[in-house]
């Protein structure tokens, strides 16, 4: 036969024909020889085999029309081309089923439907047959399939869990319940910089679950005390964030320009090739690239230019910003008295109301005491101790209102000297100006008129204007010498007077002491600009008045301010 002989998809070595077999492609079904038998191929003009539906997971196949005489051997060395046989159920009649351990070696026994069998070269009627090949269901094949698609629901169910679970944010840790032994070691955890984030998250959801008892009262009061002290590490990280945050702008800036200065170098280079005498020499297509060039150098330095205008009109924003904060600070000497003398009058005020509600309490009190009469002395005793306190607290603040008032009236006499002896200095120096430039012009004249006299009138004119630089000096000593003859005291001004004052009668009504923080908590709502430092300063200024103990063991370890100024009278 001329040409290339088709290929036998049963021969041995190709492993048959891949299935399934596409239609539009036809096979080519030859003979196929085997040891004891020979297969002939159907007709193929006639129709494919009609098959059955295929089962689920089908790996068993029912073959009929074998002959008569076919034996174990020669199907499995028929169909054992196809693939690896674990089972073959043979009947005493002319079909059998065979069971293979794959899938897909079911469509290339398939293959096989349709063609004659003929036992070696014999015609005897029971030495041949006509082989038909179709699925066939078995339990076997159907329990292993249900088992795999269990298997693979299993494994799509555990990736996508897996997939949800990485998808999923993470859950916030449980959170520990109240004990003795919990709160101490939180405490600790509290002052740590590294573990401050998952304490305070503890130490909220305690306070949210409404541990706090009187029993445990000061230990919550410590913890949140230590939480309050990190207000400073936190505004030192901020500013240091901040200041990086500067230096990387100006950094930026600073690359940004050099990159704009190369950029207009790179643009006047396209301006000079540009010109007439270098533009001629240029061919047409170099003519065109350079106009390309120039154009996209144009709009990319463009760009970086209102970019970097940008940056320096926030700037130029920011700075106008701070004048117009700066403005404040930059007034007139007068315009300060008169706010200290209004910031003072409005503090006698805010102490009169003081007053006024410490006396309403000690009258409630005083009522309370009549109507109830408490049965336990040691009641009876902290409500006297109490009332008394209140009464000494009054009277002491009446004496610091008199005595900031008669203050009030001094500062209000000082202020108006001082504005008056300004107005003269102001005169002063206006009279050395205009003595000065008339010193200036008879200069000139003499250095006109002659040069022989110049020595001797430079004499003169020096010193004339050293005396009268003397008369001033001298006349801003004469007014400097009173206030420096006067003693240093501890207070400085009327304010700090006022804050000993509210700051006393506060410790009055404490008498076991209180913190700087809860002080300066108090006197915040009266003034926001007062600091914790500047308190704490007054207080160790005055050691007759106030006294600093430390309370407390371990953990919950606090300084505590008390008022002691009785005490103090005595020994000063």
């Amino acid at each position: 036969m001329a040409g290339i002989t088709p290929i036998n998809p049963m021969m041995p070595g190709l492993n048959m024909v891949p299935a399934p077999v596409s239609q539009d492609v036809p096979v080519v079904k030859e003979i196929i020889h085997c040891k004891s038998c020979t297969l002939f191929p159907p007709n193929p003009n006639l129709p494919p085999p009609a098959t059955r539906e295929r089962p689920p997971g089908c790996k068993t196949v029912f073959v009929g029309g074998l002959p008569e005489n076919a034996t174990e051997q020669l199907i499995m060395e028929v169909f054992g081309q196809c693939g690896d046989i674990t089972a073959i159920r043979k009947s005493k009649k002319n079909f059998c089923h065979i069971r293979f351990a794959e899938e897909p070696t079911v469509d290339k026994a398939l293959f096989l439907s349709g063609y004659r069998i003929r036992l070696g070269s014999s015609t005897d009627k029971k030495d041949t047959g006509r082989l038909h090949v179709d699925f066939a269901q078995a339990r076997d094949d159907l329990y292993e399939w249900e088992c795999r698609q269990r298997m693979l629901a299993r494994e799509e169910r555990h990736r996508r869990k897996m997939e949800e679970d990485r998808l999923r944010p993470p859950s916030p840790p449980p959170i520990v319940h109240y004990s003795e032994h919990e709160c101490s070691q939180l405490g600790d955890k509290i002052k740590d910089d590294g573990k401050f984030p998952d304490a305070v998250r503890v130490l909220l959801t305690w306070l949210e679950r409404g541990e706090v008892n009187r029993r445990n009262a000061n230990n919550f009061y410590s913890m949140i005390q230590s939480s309050n002290s990190h207000i400073r590490r936190l505004i030192g990280e901020k500013s240091q964030h901040e200041k990086e945050m500067e230096e990387a702008k100006d950094k930026f800036k600073s690359a940004l320009a050099g990159i704009v200065a190369q950029f207009e170098q790179i643009v006047s280079v396209f301006q000079a090739a540009s010109k007439q005498k270098a533009w001629d020499h240029f061919s047409k297509a170099q003519r065109k690239n350079l106009d390309m060039w120039r154009k996209q150098a144009e709009e990319i330095r463009n760009m970086h230019n209102e970019q970097l205008m940008g940056i320096r009109r926030e700037e130029e924003m920011e700075m106008s910003d701070d004048d117009m904060e700066d403005v404040p600070d930059s007034k007139d000497s007068e315009d300060s008295g008169v706010s200290q003398a209004e910031a003072l009058k409005e503090e006698n005020d805010s102490l009169r109301c003081q007053l006024d509600a410490y006396r309403n309490e000690v009258e409630l009190l005083k009522q309370e005491q009549g109507k109830n009469q408490p049965v336990r002395s040691e009641e009876d005793s902290t409500h006297s101790q109490q009332l008394s306190f209140l009464q000494q607290a009054l009277q002491g603040m009446q004496k610091q209102l008199l005595k900031m008032r008669d203050e009030l009236k001094q500062r209000e006499v000082e202020l108006e000297k001082s504005l008056q002896d300004k107005q003269q200095l102001k005169s002063q120096v206006q009279n050395l100006k205009e003595g000065l430039q008339k010193l200036q012009s008879t200069h000139t004249m003499k250095l006109e008129m002659s040069k022989s006299g110049d020595g001797g009138s430079e004499e003169s004119n020096n010193q004339t204007t050293e005396a009268r630089l003397s008369a001033v000096v001298s006349c801003s000593q004469e007014k400097r010498g009173p206030t420096e003859k006067n003693p240093a005291s501890p207070i400085h001004s009327e304010r700090e007077a006022l804050l000993v004052g509210i700051i006393s009668t506060f410790l009055h009504v404490h008498p076991f002491g209180a913190s700087i923080e809860y002080i300066c908590s108090y006197l915040q709502r009266l003034d926001t600009k007062i600091n914790p430092g500047e308190v704490e300063a007054l207080l160790s200024r005055l050691p007759c008045t106030f006294r600093q103990e430390l309370t407390g063991v371990g953990a919950s370890l606090e300084k505590r301010w008390n008022f002691c100024g009785f005490e103090g009278i005595k020994s000063t």
